[in-house]
């Protein structure tokens, strides 16, 4: 079994991933770095060849990230939307939905650049909100537990996954 964080990007995915590697002697795999270390940079792949063939990309290391066991994977935001990837993840991974509000999510990312636009026609603000609220359903739908990390810090999120984990028998200690 593995853990799995998905969510919009800035809700603290990739921090949390690190710690609760850490904390249960897992490695950390990121599906964004690994696409990014085969095919370059994600805007780069995106302005050349567009947004499906990034989720081409990212489906391929889903698959193979999926195939393993006693890791924290950090997914990219949009990786839930393809059902190929939900299927993966629902037979290999406990999935940890990190939420957060729009004003939080704003605040976190607005000097990150190496995420395009994903509508290409909206403001910064309205791009991120209507996403969010596209993204929501799916990653409800997803999630075998969800954590709205907006007041919390990542040790505090941390502790509520592991708290999870030993409820459920998974971790370092489990059958995971």
């Amino acid at each position: 079994m593995n853990v799995a964080l998905i969510g919009y990007r800035g809700t603290g995915k990739s921090t949390v991933a690190a710690l609760l590697g850490s904390e249960l002697g897992w490695p950390v795999v990121s599906t964004d770095a690994i696409i990014v270390e085969r095919a370059g940079p994600i805007p780069e792949i995106v302005a050349c060849h567009g947004w499906e063939r990034f989720r081409e990309l990212e489906e391929a290391v889903v698959a193979e990230v999926c195939a393993g066991k006693r890791q924290v994977i950090d997914l990219g935001g949009g990786a839930v939307l393809r059902e190929s990837n939900r299927r993966a993840l629902r037979r290999s991974a406990f999935v940890v939905w990190l939420g957060a509000s729009v004003e939080t999510i704003l605040e976190r990312i607005r000097e990150d650049d190496q995420r395009p636009s994903l509508t290409g026609e909206k403001s910064f603000t309205e791009e991120v909100a209507e996403v969010l609220e596209a993204r929501t359903p799916v990653y409800r739908g997803m999630s075998d537990l969800t954590i709205e990390t907006d007041l919390l810090k990542p040790p505090e999120v941390v502790q509520r996954i592991l708290e999870a984990l030993r409820r459920r028998g998974i971790g370092s200690g489990g059958t995971g």
